[in-house]
């Protein structure tokens, strides 16, 4: 037990907050989670919660703000040196398939939010209407780079096989309908843009 007292207390109070209610509100659910719990299991009080992130809603938002942060970093590390539109679309499925195969996949994090906080006015609305928009500005870039004759409407198609096949591939547990929307998001390319 000291050695977890060691190892909590070596992490500022917000960061241990964050990141323990982070853990939780995607294992068990934003709404299973009380502040109760999070504040036990980070070893701080509900005032020092409370005095960081102002309210559960808050923190909620903050937990969806460092999400969408990670999933960005981690993109980035995935397109680094992707120079083709084809190199570029395969690494975009890539960063779904590592997050889909990495840990305990519990579906999407920012889907899973968007079905529990029903209260349009909510904070973390925005955050993860932004998070899904900017996937789409970034497929819509890459079919512009591509060559697509509509490119919006193309990123929109590649949206859509993205997010099927992510909630497809939890549903049965692996990842074959990525594979198989990988390669009919591929077929959207102009034919001179495809390996």
């Amino acid at each position: 037990m000291a050695t977890t007292q060691r190892r909590t207390g070596s992490t500022p109070p917000a960061d241990r907050i964050l990141a323990t209610a982070s853990q939780l509100f995607y294992e068990r659910g934003i709404r299973a989670t009380g502040v109760n719990t999070i504040a036990e299991r980070a070893a701080v009080t509900k005032v020092t919660l409370y005095a960081h992130f102002g309210s559960k809603d808050g923190l909620v938002a903050a937990h969806l703000r460092a999400r969408n942060q990670r999933w960005w970093d981690d993109l980035e590390g995935y397109l680094a040196g992707r120079v083709t539109a084809e190199e570029q679309l395969t690494a975009m499925f890539d960063a779904y398939q590592a997050w889909i195969t990495a840990g305990d996949f519990r579906g999407c994090g920012f889907v899973n939010a968007a079905t529990e906080l029903t209260a349009p006015e909510h904070p973390g609305h925005a955050i993860i209407s932004d998070h899904k928009d900017d996937i789409r500005r970034c497929l819509e870039a890459i079919a512009t780079d591509g060559g697509c004759a509509l490119p919006a409407e193309v990123a929109e198609e590649w949206f859509l096989l993205l997010e099927g096949a992510t909630v497809t591939a939890s549903l049965r547990n692996n990842t074959e309908p990525l594979h198989r929307a990988r390669q009919a998001a591929l077929r959207l390319l102009p034919p001179a843009n495809r390996a």
